[in-house]
């Protein structure tokens, strides 16, 4: 019997650890040449289009922000970050592992989100260098 995508998670693409779904429109904020290749290309390659950039003036389902600790305000980024997301939304911080230049501390990310308006839900590694903490915006009123 041979194994599938739900009897051996660890044949899961990077994009499908992190949820990624075919279909989905990700904008792609922070990108710089130290970025993870593997991990965009497979984000590419599930949802089935190009990352979008900055210059995209719709609405998407979720936002790669690549985030150094020199890269300036967390919190300016996220809200602007949000800009970008239809309802449900989210929004894939990424940020360099302990002890890579640009490293953030888990503790800033904690103070920052709230800020933004959005909350922690998972933290992971999201690739080789690179942690990756899902942040969404709180949902209101539950009934």
């Amino acid at each position: 019997m041979s194994a599938t995508g739900a009897d051996a998670p660890e044949l899961r693409s990077s994009a499908e650890r992190l949820g990624f779904q075919a279909g989905q429109l990700v904008v792609e904020l922070g990108y710089d040449d130290d970025c993870d290749d593997p991990l965009r290309s497979s984000v590419e390659q599930v949802t089935g289009s190009a990352l979008l950039d900055e210059d995209f003036d719709d609405i998407a389902d979720a936002v790669l922000l690549w985030w150094r600790d020199d890269d300036g305000d967390l919190v300016d980024a996220l809200v602007d970050a949000l800009g970008f997301l239809t309802a449900g939304g989210l929004v894939w911080l990424l940020t360099p592992t302990a002890g890579r230049a640009g490293h953030v501390e888990p503790s800033d990310i904690g103070e920052a989100a709230p800020s933004a308006g959005l909350s922690s839900t998972k933290s992971t590694s999201a690739a080789p260098s690179w942690s990756g903490t899902r942040l969404v915006a709180p949902k209101l009123g539950r009934k």
